[in-house]
Order: C-alpha cells, then structure tokens, then sequence
C-alpha cells in the first residue's frame, strides 16, 4: 500500500507536462495573415525586425507585393514570402498553412489577423456578409490552428494569436458580424490554451482599440472631408466613447507586444486576453 507521500510523487508526476523548449525568435517561422497592410503589416515587419522568417498573406496578386516583400527583407535582413489565398475556405485556409511550411520547413508562430467588416444593422445586415464574416474572421481562425497544432505538438513549440478587438468585449451597433466573430475567437483561444497545457504552445487573444490603419485613416479624412473640419476636430469626433485619452493606438504598440509573447519569458502566459486600447475598456 503507497504512503500519501508516495501517491503525491506519483500524481505530480502523471501531471508534469513536457519540458518547456525555449525557441529564439531568430531560429522561428511565422505566418500573419491579412498582412498586406495596416496592422497585419505592421505585426509582420516587427517580426522579421526581431529576426523571424515571416510569411504575408492577403488576396492581392503575388507581383503586387514584390516591393514590399524587397523592402522588409532589406531592411531587417529576415526571410520574407507572401501567399495568395482565400481563407473563405477551407482549402484556402489549409493551403496558406501548407504553403508557409514549405517554404520555411516548419510554422512556429501564427497570428490570425485576416478580417471582413460590413455595416449594418441586424435587421439590414446581408446573409452573405454574414456568412463572409463568419468564414474569414473566425472559421479561418479555427482552421490554421487546426492545420498547424499538430507539428507545434510535435515540435513541442507554438505561438497562437487571435486578434480580437474592443468590439468583442463591448460591442457596438451596425457591426454585428465583426462584434459576433471577435466575440467568438475569445473561445478559441481559451480552449486552444487548455487543450495545449501539456506543450510549450500559447495561445492568446490581442484586443486593439482603435488603431491609425490605412483603413481607418479612410474615415478620418472623409469626415475632414464631409464636415469641414481640420485633422485634430476630425480625430476626437472620431475617437469620442472610444480611447478617452483622445489618440489612436499605435500600430508598433500591437505588434510589439506580439514579440514579446513570443519570447521565452512569456512561455507561462496563456489564454490570455491582453487589451491595447488606451484605456478605451476603463470606462
């Protein structure tokens, strides 16, 4: 008959997981989708700054983004690619995985940034935006992770992002498949964390404010445009009930922090919704 003592030994030692498997960032591969622009972009140029090998995507043909791949790969001297596809679906989804293995050999860090944004309101909002809400903002999601979980697994090394936003916490009117999808993605990433306890693989979900993106620049120079008003006038209409401090969240806030995580001191940082939105979820 086992002593308590010896039945603890035993249990703890069924529940130690796998030794963590510290990676540089240097010696990783990473894979952000929708990264053609804005956020995406920034959150790839910082990666391939900390010295990751980094895979684009976006929709746009290949040629379009030749100078852009050229540019980051000069000035930070990283390995950068970019590849097509539809994540709509999901032989799109899964080819853009497959596509970054191939090239890179193996997929260490994931960041799930591609999104659609439609505006209406529920009683107005289209089935097909729906849908297209539905399957780019998180079916996608779910489908690289998939796709990519079992070599992190194996490899005993993962770094999952899911970006979210204020929205999935708070809401808003008008939006109800992007409030939907971010709200949705928060589940995930709780439930990709569990299920990986057992790995040095995280997975968090980052929750931006408002951010000065080229979309979101757009609309600030149309209200410029609609109301007479100059840049500060245009940005607090703008950003009003939103960041109380009054100014956008900058993109390098984001996509450091994202670099961070992927470091070693993070590697008992998991599940987490981490808010970079100015003190927005304050109030």
């Amino acid at each position: 008959m086992m002593t308590g003592a010896e039945r603890r030994v035993e249990q703890d030692e069924a529940v130690t997981p796998l030794a963590p498997a510290g990676r540089d960032i240097a010696e990783c591969h990473a894979l952000v989708t929708g990264s053609t622009g804005g956020l995406g972009l920034a959150m790839a140029e910082a990666l391939a700054a900390a010295g990751a090998s980094v895979m684009l995507h976006g929709v746009e043909p290949a040629d379009h983004m030749e100078p852009v791949l050229k540019e980051m790969a000069d000035r930070t001297g990283a390995n950068v690619a970019y590849h097509s596809a539809d994540l709509s679906t999901l032989d799109g989804a899964e080819a853009l995985i497959d596509a970054t293995v191939d090239r890179f050999g193996r997929l260490d860090i994931l960041v799930n940034n591609a999104v659609v944004r439609h505006f209406a309101t529920v009683a107005e909002f289209p089935p097909d935006a729906w849908e297209a809400a539905l399957a780019v903002n998180l079916s996608a999601a779910f489908y690289t992770i998939r796709r990519a979980l079992p070599g992190m697994r194996e490899r005993n090394f993962g770094r999952i992002f899911n970006m979210t936003s204020v929205y999935g916490l708070r809401g808003t009117t008008n939006r109800v498949g992007y409030v939907a999808t971010k709200s949705a993605l928060l589940g995930v990433t709780r439930t990709v964390a569990l299920e990986n306890l057992d790995r040095n693989i995280t997975c968090h979900c980052i929750c931006p404010g408002s951010v000065l993106t080229p979309g979101t620049e757009d609309r600030v120079l149309q209200l410029m445009a609609d109301n007479n008003w100059d840049r500060q006038q245009a940005e607090q209409v703008f950003l009003k009930g939103k960041q109380p401090g009054g100014r956008f969240v900058s993109p390098q806030s984001v996509s450091d922090l994202v670099v961070f995580l992927c470091g070693p001191v993070a590697q008992d940082m998991t599940g987490a919704l981490l808010p970079v939105e100015a003190g927005w979820l304050v109030t």
